[in-house]
């Protein structure tokens, strides 16, 4: 999937769900220092391929996040073997480390917090939309966004959230 050999996330649009499936395993790299971290990257476009997932690497653990569609989310653990080739019909794509301003500010920095950000929706039919996975780290803040059926990084506070219509459930 996603141009990955054996790469078969599991998707999630439930904050709760995402939250309980992963709490154990992000409580191990709470307090860990991140080491790197690797997109996807089209070498013809010289950018980030959105589609594919963001690496955030502690150590020996490697975190995969991928977002896609409106409000689903994946987050795998070890499962991407970055020395395979990339194999998308018509793209040329490799990782690249530190491809993103928003890595680079909290690379080095010691995880404190990760949270699942639900954005609160007006609608009776889909009252809450899984946004974001937060990533709090010393001193900054990481979070990887769905942007509409590919991945968006942003370091911004979360000061920017307008107020009232964000909900933040602890993972670890």
């Amino acid at each position: 999937m996603l141009g990955i050999e054996g790469y078969e996330p599991q998707w999630c649009h439930s904050a709760k769900t995402l939250a309980a499936a992963h709490r154990s395993r992000f409580s191990r790299i709470v307090g860990r220092h991140l080491d790197g971290a690797w997109l996807m990257w089209d070498l013809d476009r010289r950018r980030w391929f959105a589609d594919g997932p963001v690496i955030l690497g502690f150590g020996d653990v490697n975190v995969e996040v991928t977002h896609r569609k409106f409000d689903e989310c994946a987050i795998t653990w070890n499962h991407v073997d970055m020395s395979m080739p990339l194999d998308w019909p018509g793209l040329a794509l490799d990782w690249r480390a530190d491809a993103h301003e928003a890595l680079r500010s909290v690379e080095g920095r010691r995880l404190r917090e990760v949270n699942v950000i639900e954005r609160i929706m007006p609608s009776h039919w889909r009252p809450r939309v899984l946004h974001s996975i937060e990533f709090l780290f010393d001193g900054a803040r990481l979070a990887i966004y769905n942007a509409l059926d590919e991945n968006g990084l942003t370091d911004a506070d979360e000061i920017d959230m307008p107020v009232g219509f964000w909900c933040r459930v602890p993972i670890a």
